[in-house]
């Protein structure tokens, strides 16, 4: 049954009545059952905030653990069941090799270049691409030079979007995904001892050999490590329709999805069609996004390298200024990648004390409005 009261439009995020603004209130992130709220004002004009779902700025720049030690460089900041979020700068090759035991790792190479040794083989890894790398994967990091990563823990399988009606060679095509091939292990004259740290429920086993745990001489098979860089993503856009944030799918897991948000042209194909995101109560999602390049114009104040995290239950959508500025522009300049989790998330002891104490306040009603509270 689709019901219809009041004042509304007949499209939605196109041609929205005078004086209103329009909220997407749905469920099962923006693919289940779903009513659009007109309202006579933002419901994100609040005047004061308090308790847990406050959003929530993090300057993970501010993050400084750094060094050749893999695992101490990790510093999460956002984490629940399902998933553990981590801010990660390594300045020298890794002199050990790690083994997720836990749980299924996608890297996302913020800064930096440098060498990833894995079981299936060795890969080059640049600023902007997605390492993915399954559970129970040995690997070791070598960067050329100083390197930042985002770490996402998923203890659910990460995999690929079904496309739907776009086809399976939307939004960008598996063969544009690179694996590893595997080669012989560089010498390293002189080392005896070669050690491998396993993690396991969160601690660390320590497992030393005489030799390179990495040996593998070949592979076959669909289980394999994947990168991907963010100029092979080609975005969906529609010209007269605000798309979903689900639309910039990358990856999938159990709890869990990860987009890809791009330059891409803006909605000028009709005057009355948003061209921001739209005001949304995700009642279902945790939502994180990671600001990794570019003009950031839906957030006023974000730089690259931060993270906002709006929690389930609050509204969220564009700030003032971008709204005002929308009209004027026909392209995106941004790259971000958005974390949305089924789970509550909680800030760590290490994400609080990079948080912006007034990013809520970004929304408020200027004093100057007459209509302020």
């Amino acid at each position: 049954m689709h019901y219809v009261k009041g004042r509304t439009t007949t499209q939605a995020h196109v041609s929205i009545p005078e004086g209103t603004v329009e909220e997407e209130y749905g469920r099962g992130g923006f693919s289940g059952r779903v009513s659009h709220l007109y309202r006579a004002e933002s419901p994100l004009g609040w005047s004061d905030i308090e308790g847990d779902c406050r959003p929530e700025a993090l300057d993970l720049t501010r993050l400084v653990a750094a060094g050749s030690d893999w695992l101490t460089a990790r510093v999460a900041f956002l984490k629940n069941a399902d998933v553990t979020l981590h801010f990660a700068t390594l300045t020298a090759p890794m002199d050990y090799h790690f083994r997720n035991a836990d749980a299924d790792e996608v890297l996302f190479v913020h800064e930096g270049g440098g060498r990833i040794e894995t079981d299936f083989g060795p890969l080059h890894y640049e600023q902007g691409d997605y390492l993915v790398i399954p559970r129970g994967t040995v690997y070791r990091l070598l960067p050329h030079q100083p390197s930042r990563f985002l770490v996402i823990e998923s203890v659910g399988e990460v995999g690929i979007p079904e496309r739907g009606l776009l086809g399976r060679h939307a939004l960008f095509d598996m063969d544009v995904l690179k694996v590893p091939t595997p080669e012989a292990n560089m010498p390293e004259p002189g080392r005896t001892g070669w050690p491998l740290f396993v993690q396991r429920c969160g601690r660390h086993t320590r497992v030393t050999y005489p030799y390179n745990p990495i040996q593998t001489v070949g592979y076959k098979g669909d289980l394999t490590v994947w990168q991907l860089n963010v100029r092979d993503i080609r975005p969906v856009m529609s010209e007269r329709y605000h798309l979903p944030p689900t639309a910039h799918a990358t990856f999938v897991a159990a709890n869990m999805v990860i987009c890809t948000f791009l330059p891409r042209g803006l909605e000028t194909g009709d005057p009355e069609a948003l061209r921001v995101p739209f005001f949304h109560a995700n009642i279902d999602y945790d939502e994180v996004l990671f600001y990794h390049d570019g003009d950031f114009f839906s957030r006023d104040g974000i730089k690259a390298g931060m993270v906002t995290f709006h929690p389930q239950g609050i509204h969220h959508g564009p700030h003032p200024k971008a709204v005002a500025g929308a009209q004027t522009r026909q392209r995106t300049n941004e790259q971000a990648v958005m974390i949305d989790t089924r789970n509550p998330l909680e800030v760590t002891a290490a994400g609080r004390a990079v948080c912006n104490p007034d990013y809520w306040a970004s929304w408020k009603r200027p004093s100057t409005d007459r209509s302020a509270p």
